[in-house]
């Protein structure tokens, strides 16, 4: 059955800083992986080891109490640039993260994510400070991205949203999940693939 994604609801997570690359987010040595299972083990690891969260004696958000089992993040501005390994919204997703609010977004990285089903929303700056205030004044505090509607909402505060049209409506029809679309119509994949000669081994 195709999964629509209309609505994503949970706490947030709070990554501050501009221009957080892939190469931050997934290290490159785990490129080599042959699959993504396990992968959200690794996620931002080489930060997370480090410590000291951009120089400060916070942990990384990552390893912050206050946002343990998070479902949405909230970043700042050209999130998921540099390399174009989905590896790394693989890891995001994997580790919990079901959407991410942001500032803007790397063109490939956002693609990677709808790909996944892991919506990437965008918002105004003054809105994104404005949802970081009210999630660091109550970390339990529910944060809404309502995909369909395009608003974002968390402790009494509401914004405006956007998503590029063909995205906004790939996910809210399930057009996104193309497994779930072949397995909806397998009968019909079963009779393409009788026909085809090189798949049946006909002459």
């Amino acid at each position: 059955m195709i999964r629509r994604i209309t609505r994503v609801e949970g706490r947030a997570l709070l990554l501050p800083g501009n221009d957080i690359d892939t190469d931050r987010i997934i290290p490159a040595r785990y490129l080599r992986a042959v699959s993504f299972d396990g992968m959200e083990q690794h996620v931002f690891e080489d930060e997370r080891k480090a410590g000291g969260y951009r120089g400060t004696n916070r942990p990384h958000p990552f390893d912050d109490p206050r946002f343990a089992g998070a479902s949405i993040m909230v970043v700042d501005q050209n999130f998921g640039c540099g390399s174009s390994r989905e590896h790394a919204p693989q890891a995001i997703q994997r580790w919990g993260i079901q959407a991410i609010v942001g500032e803007s977004f790397a063109e490939i990285f956002f693609g990677n994510s709808a790909m996944l089903g892991l919506p990437c929303v965008t918002a105004g700056a003054a809105d994104l400070k404005e949802i970081g205030a009210r999630v660091t004044a109550n970390p339990q505090a529910v944060i809404t991205v309502d995909v369909e509607a395009g608003t974002c909402t968390v402790d009494g505060f509401s914004c405006r949203v956007s998503l590029p049209p063909k995205t906004r409506e790939a996910f809210v029809t399930g057009a996104w999940d193309t497994t779930g679309l072949l397995l909806d119509r397998f009968e019909e994949v079963r009779a393409t693939a009788a026909r085809l000669p090189y798949v049946t081994d006909r002459v």
